[in-house]
């Protein structure tokens, strides 16, 4: 039995859309903000085909020699305002975890609010819960990322 798990984040983002949207779409501002603070993301190591059908990789560099990559395609590019993208293959998984995720952008008074959702197939709800705490926590490095202050 295929085990599923979904949940939906919203964050506001004291940036504008266009902003937002490259920071998911393009390699230098995705590795400054995706993944957790322990782990390194190298602009080399990213590939953002943000297109349907194109790819996205990036892999995460650690201590000791650790790393993992995590990949997908995309399914729908709407640009600025909504991305579709799996991690794995959903479609045809095997024994892994693998999702949807859909990420809507709308802009709000010159602020962007994102509206994420991540859809899992071979994934119980402690492993979502584990997603999502990881997700968080990328975001506050996005918003870190976006911030006024840095676009002096």
């Amino acid at each position: 039995m295929i085990q599923t798990a979904e949940y939906d984040l919203i964050r506001l983002f004291d940036a504008p859309r266009e902003l937002v949207w490259a920071a998911w779409t393009e390699p230098e501002r995705f590795s400054r903000w995706f993944g957790p603070t322990s782990l390194a993301t190298p602009v080399g190591r990213i590939t953002l085909d943000a297109r349907p059908g194109g790819i996205w990789r990036t892999t995460l560099v650690g201590d000791e020699g650790f790393e993992v990559t995590m990949d997908g395609t995309y399914r729908e590019v709407v640009a600025p305002e909504r991305l579709v993208f799996t991690t794995g293959d959903p479609d045809a998984p095997g024994d892994g975890p693998a999702s949807v995720v859909t990420i809507r952008l709308t802009e709000v008074d010159g602020r962007t609010e994102m509206c994420f959702h991540q859809y899992g197939v071979n994934t119980d709800q402690e492993h979502a819960e584990q997603a999502k705490a990881g997700w968080l926590e990328f975001f506050d490095r996005l918003a870190e990322h976006v911030a006024p202050a840095r676009l002096a």
